[in-house]
């Protein structure tokens, strides 16, 4: 799944090399952190939250096939 949400946000934003993804997996959950370059941050999050939305939606589909819960941060 990190690899997924890094590939997304690579292609969201205007500078692919500063985008930063860490995973950390729980028991039956993971968590997935998302950090891009300030200037990027609206293109990874878009208006009133609906690219953010859809890559939360993406990563849930990819978990429920494993049996987990993902839970994606955006962070500064």
């Amino acid at each position: 799944m990190k690899e997924l949400v890094e590939l997304i946000a690579k292609y969201l934003v205007d500078n692919p090399e500063q985008v930063s993804v860490n995973q950390i997996e729980g028991e039956r959950s993971v968590i997935i952190e998302l950090k891009v370059a300030p200037d990027d941050m609206g293109k990874v999050i878009g208006k009133q939250g609906r690219i953010a939305k859809s890559i939360r939606a993406l990563t849930k589909a990819a978990a429920a096939k494993e049996g987990k819960r993902v839970v994606v941060e955006i962070i500064k």
